[in-house]
């Protein structure tokens, strides 16, 4: 899967995991998903579903908090880290 279908699909796989609907406009490739300037209103309990959600899809584990924190700024950060660490795993 290239970078611009796995943007196009992630959007779905976050807001199934977190349980909310999408924001007027959708999500932007670069905005932030978690802090003061997010639309979602995530918080802790959500990064850890949508970690649980990114490993059972793309079979991507998320252990490293820090690394985990870089991963979930946005979606384009996500979809870098799952085409990283997909490769790495192939």
């Amino acid at each position: 899967m290239d970078r611009a279908a796995l943007i196009a699909e992630l959007p779905a796989v976050l807001l199934a995991a977190v349980e909310r609907p999408e924001p007027e406009g959708g999500l932007r490739e670069d905005e932030p998903l978690f802090g003061p300037e997010a639309r979602l209103d995530l918080d802790s309990l959500d990064a850890l579903q949508l970690s649980m959600a990114i490993q059972k899809r793309y079979g991507v584990r998320m252990p490293d908090s820090k690394e985990t924190r870089r991963a979930l700024e946005s979606l384009a950060h996500l979809a870098d880290h799952l085409l990283a660490h997909r490769r790495a795993a192939a």
